[in-house]
């Protein structure tokens, strides 16, 4: 099959910087000579690719928007809006393991920690070198976050932590997990350490989607973490939905690569599989099909590129981020199920990359907020009702 090389229909690149065409080249570039080989024996096996952290913290995509002051690249929001959408073009469990690392872990450490805590951490983040997680989501407490039931009590010297998260991207390989918990009835952030007595991070087995990823709980059983360990500006809900917002806008973008690479492997495959005598890309009904995903990668494209010059700007909203991440998963999942009809039983192989996108996205629509909280955010954008209760 011919290589991925992209999709622009309505000629976007013309509105890209060339710095920003480089970015995704070179992401692009990688992900087809070092991922893609090893992709399907990974997600066969339910393992993530650690051997290439390092490549890909030389990559630069770990934290790629934060400043360079701290080892990142300092990239704009539509160049790192790019290398996610190359990265995700390669699966969703790697654009999760760098969205995870970047706005979940290495932002609110930014965005809320001690200037100590930066220092420490974010250039190990950067480099590979340390992994973190983010610790929300509880057993009980999925799409509201404010009634979670992990607890944190003031000592002498810091704090004492106790409760469960559940479906934590990176948890058991984490060296450090960013843990948020009710303190006196506000929720705060704490950077809870691997080895911390007390704390476990047990993997979750038996996946049918996003198996080349790592997903585990959180156990904190009377976890002491130092006052030096608090993030000082978290608090509140508001805390935690930021770092949501930002790994949202990461998806908005990474689901558009997997739909690419579901509608290449179609438009590929119905150009040479033959009956009835001709490519079935002769055929009316699957031009129909292969239309529809051009048009809707197309709309996906310029919501994602409107989306991030505005964040540039300091222009954007999270209602603006949840209706790209609403459209664009929705939308890459209809893609990937329509590719599977053109390729027929070959769809289920893992010669070709649909079923394994298919698989995926199931849980990308659920994950950082369910197509139906989006639908939720946007209609009280709209008019002004919260319908959540």
């Amino acid at each position: 099959m011919r290589p991925f090389d992209g999709v622009d229909f309505y000629r976007l690149d013309n509105q890209l910087t060339e710095d920003e065409k480089l970015v995704r080249q070179s992401v692009r570039g990688w992900v087809r000579d070092r991922f893609l080989p090893v992709i399907e024996e990974h997600f066969e096996r339910a393992t993530f690719p650690m051997e290439l952290i390092p490549e890909i913290a030389e990559l630069g995509v770990l934290g790629a928007n934060l400043p360079t002051e701290f080892g990142c690249a300092g990239l704009g929001d539509v160049a790192y809006g790019l290398a996610m959408q190359e990265l995700e073009a390669g699966d969703s469990g790697l654009r999760s393991f760098v969205s995870v690392q970047g706005a979940l872990v290495m932002f609110p450490i930014f965005t809320y920690g001690s200037e100590e805590q930066k220092k420490h951490w974010l250039p190990q983040l950067a480099a590979g070198k340390k992994i973190g997680c983010f610790g929300l989501t509880e057993p009980d407490f999925g799409s509201n976050p404010s009634g979670m039931a992990t607890k944190a009590v003031k000592t002498q010297d810091g704090y004492v932590l106790s409760g469960a998260k559940m479906w934590i991207t990176n948890g058991t390989i984490s060296d450090v997990a960013v843990v948020w918990a009710k303190l006196d009835g506000r929720i705060h952030g704490f950077l809870v350490e691997k080895g911390f007595k007390g704390f476990t991070a047990p993997e979750q087995k038996r996946k049918f989607s996003l198996r080349a990823s790592v997903t585990s709980e959180l156990i904190l059983q009377d976890v002491f973490v130092p006052e030096s360990h608090k993030l000082p500006k978290a608090e509140g809900l508001k805390a935690p939905l930021s770092c949501l917002t930002a790994a949202r806008y990461g998806i908005a973008w990474g689901a558009l690569g997997a739909a690419m690479a579901c509608f290449h492997a179609a438009v590929e495959y119905s150009k040479t599989r033959v009956q009835f005598d001709r490519p079935i890309g002769g055929f009316q009904l699957v031009q129909e099909r292969l239309a529809d995903m051009l048009t809707e990668i197309t709309k996906g494209q310029a919501l994602c590129l409107q989306l991030g010059r505005l964040k540039e700007n300091a222009l954007s909203t999270p209602e603006m981020v949840s209706l790209a991440k609403r459209n664009n998963v929705a939308v890459a999942l209809d893609i990937a199920r329509w590719s599977r009809d053109i390729l027929g039983a070959n769809g289920i192989t893992s010669e070709y990359p649909v079923m394994r996108h298919m698989a995926n996205l199931e849980s990308v629509k659920t994950y950082e907020g369910t197509h139906n909280i989006h639908t939720l955010v946007l209609g009280e954008a709209i008019t002004g009702i919260p319908a959540y209760r």
